[in-house]
């Protein structure tokens, strides 16, 4: 009798470890599904990708924006990446921001064919971005343009003064903190901001002239602040081709060799694989998978750095439309 109950004990010991390893086997298929999933995906995997171009959308107001300069670095130094294409669609921004682009922009042109292609707007910052690269298409009614550069302040001394308010200030030097909202600008200070604004104009003139081929006096008449349409900057000599990304694509074709069927993929920084452990990858990826949408998952990707980004200081390239109805 005790030897049929230790033998039944030793049954259901040896069915548990079954069951165990049952359930361990049926999750390293479910993981190993899931992987070939990723592998096989269209979207980018964590092992790596297929040959494709790279499509880096820059939108909105530019700024000083590290982590999309260290992406554009990034997609045209990775080994499947045959060409990168700029979405480019901005009024502009500021100077510095836009300076900062340029030049990762050639910096990877030295490495990958790049293109630009201009949406709806590619102006001021937005153009000093486009002309980076190798070849820029723009619509037809893109709207583009717009070299200059611009510095403004607000002057509130006449409404405090209704108010019976009054700022006082000791500083250093007549120029410190100038221009002051609170008082009256000195013609001193609004000479210096001048000359800071000329200064820069200049060298925005200068990338114009030797990026599009033109000669000085052409680059001032284009770049007197105006706006164009594509077709207007096309006759200009700002943009190269009327079109999109299909015939973005196929320039790169014919210039390059790259296969006209290639994948195009977005590449955008602070991707939920950028900052999503390997569980949580895996999780937004079991979800895609089986059709469902992870938005639990993609919640907890928060940019804290949306309004450092937005902050524009200093001097700035950007355009905006004036008020009223477009008839």
């Amino acid at each position: 009798m005790n030897l049929d109950a230790d033998a039944l004990v030793d049954r259901r010991r040896l069915s548990r470890r079954v069951s165990f390893w049952r359930v361990v086997a049926f999750l390293l298929t479910l993981a190993a599904i899931f992987l070939a999933g990723i592998l096989l995906s269209e979207d980018d995997g964590l092992l790596g990708s297929r040959a494709h171009i790279a499509r880096i959308s820059i939108g909105g107001l530019i700024t000083d924006d590290r982590r999309q300069q260290e992406l554009i670095e990034r997609a045209s130094k990775d080994d499947n990446v045959r060409a990168l294409i700029l979405a480019i669609d901005s009024p502009g921004g500021t100077t510095t921001g836009s300076e900062a682009y340029y030049q990762v922009i050639r910096e990877a042109a030295e490495r990958k064919p790049v293109v630009a292609v201009l949406g709806t707007l590619a102006t001021s910052g937005g153009y000093i971005v486009a002309i980076a690269a190798e070849r820029i298409f723009a619509r037809g009614n893109s709207i583009t343009g717009s070299i200059g550069v611009i510095f403004q302040w607000a002057q509130v001394r006449e409404a405090l003064e209704k108010l019976g308010v009054r700022v006082e200030e000791v500083k250093s030097a007549p120029l410190k903190a100038e221009p002051n909202p609170f008082t009256q600008t000195p013609e001193e200070a609004i000479a210096v901001m001048r000359a800071m604004v000329v200064d820069s104009y200049r060298w925005f003139l200068d990338l114009v002239a030797e990026r599009r081929d033109l000669e000085p006096g052409e680059a001032r008449r284009v770049g007197d602040g105006r706006v164009f349409t594509g077709r207007q900057a096309l006759s200009a000599g700002l943009v190269d081709e009327i079109g999109g990304e299909a015939e973005a694509i196929g320039w790169l074709a014919e210039t390059y060799g790259i296969d006209p069927g290639i994948k195009v993929r977005d590449w955008k920084p602070s991707s939920e694989f950028e900052t999503l452990g390997l569980l949580d990858v895996l999780a937004v990826r079991a979800a895609r998978l089986l059709g469902l949408e992870p938005a639990g998952v993609l919640k907890l990707l928060v940019d804290i750095d949306a309004a450092q980004r937005l902050r524009l200081d200093g001097l700035i390239s950007v355009w905006q439309a004036p008020g009223g109805k477009a008839d």
